[in-house]
């Protein structure tokens, strides 16, 4: 009769565990492209104030491109057509009036992965409100989500060249479209070819005590960019003129703290341009403090596609960047 007691509860327990898994698993894949939302509000609220605020936060243009892009390709459906396979996006933005003032972020409500970012309000006023004060995190909130999904799929095909690793003890999850285009003592190029130009990622390291006077951090980073473009990225012959990348210099880069897989970092966008010709584009640059090692490692991604539209080519390379594991 004791051992029954025993095993009546243990048996309900593995029951009940293993419906909560199966639900889990039944939820299916998110659907959609990198970077799109759902937004999912009435029509006449999507031309109205609420609207213009919504779009305000969620197609406010991406910062660092040499055009103007949203952060977010928004798809705006009413809520009674917010069925089918329109509910497993993994974007998922829902306002409405409603008896309720409130605003939340919930997680695989459909599908997996997925975020459903849910602003309520018995006013347009409220409605407002709740997203001035919940938008920056909703942002956030997805642009995590996309990076995270982007390098999910990375890991299906990654390069396998080993000269970030045996050059700076280093790994990036990159995908294997990318190949190293020059590798040097303390310099590695990757490149891909994209229809209309090339992707490309560059790691160098600086010495730890780079970059010590604060007043001075932005023109110290453009120094070290030009320095590195004038040695190792030149660009197409002139006659009788030297060509190289560089910072663009009628436009300050943007510089804000991040981490990088727990490391604190400088993250620098902005513009690049060969020096003496006419190409640019956008950059991304993370300047990493590596203390073990007592160095700083350097890791840019920059983009090269005239008249292409550049948001997605420059969130694949933040996406692999943002995957730097120091292993030496």
């Amino acid at each position: 009769m004791k051992q029954f007691k025993f095993v009546l509860p243990l048996f309900f327990a593995i029951i009940l565990s293993c419906k909560d898994s199966g639900e889990k698993n039944y939820l299916p894949s998110s659907i959609g492209a990198y970077n799109s939302l759902i937004v999912v509000i009435d029509n006449e609220d999507w031309k109205s104030t609420v609207g213009d605020k919504v779009r305000q936060y969620f197609a406010a243009s991406t910062l660092g491109l040499t055009m103007e892009e949203p952060i977010f390709s928004i798809t705006q459906i009413p809520p009674e057509v917010f069925s089918g396979a329109v509910r497993n996006s993994r974007n998922v933005l829902y306002v409405q009036k409603d008896t309720l003032n409130l605003a939340h972020i919930k997680s695989d409500m459909y599908s997996q992965p997925q975020k459903v970012a849910v602003i309520k309000g018995k006013t347009d006023r409220e409605i407002i409100e709740n997203l001035d004060k919940k938008a920056p995190e909703i942002i956030n909130s997805f642009k995590d989500q996309e990076i995270k999904e982007a390098q999910h799929r990375f890991l299906k095909s990654l390069n396998k060249e080993k000269d970030l690793k045996e050059k700076f003890g280093i790994n990036l999850s990159i995908p294997s479209v990318y190949r190293v285009v020059k590798s040097e003592d303390k310099f590695v190029w990757l490149e891909r070819q994209i229809q209309k130009g090339t992707m490309n990622i560059i790691v160098y390291e600086m010495p730890w005590d780079s970059f010590s006077v604060d007043s001075t951090f932005v023109k110290d980073i453009v120094r070290m960019r030009d320095s590195i473009g004038d040695l190792y990225i030149p660009g197409p012959d002139v006659p009788g003129k030297k060509t190289h990348m560089r910072t663009e210099p009628a436009f300050s880069p943007s510089v804000f703290p991040v981490e990088i897989t727990e490391m604190k970092a400088a993250e620098v966008r902005g513009l690049w341009d060969i020096k003496n010709y006419p190409m640019a584009g956008p950059f991304l640059t993370y300047i990493v403090n590596d203390k073990v090692h007592n160095r700083k490692i350097v890791v840019e991604g920059f983009t090269f596609a005239p008249s292409a539209e550049k948001r997605d080519y420059m969130f694949e390379l933040e996406a692999i960047m943002k995957t730097l594991q120091i292993i030496d």
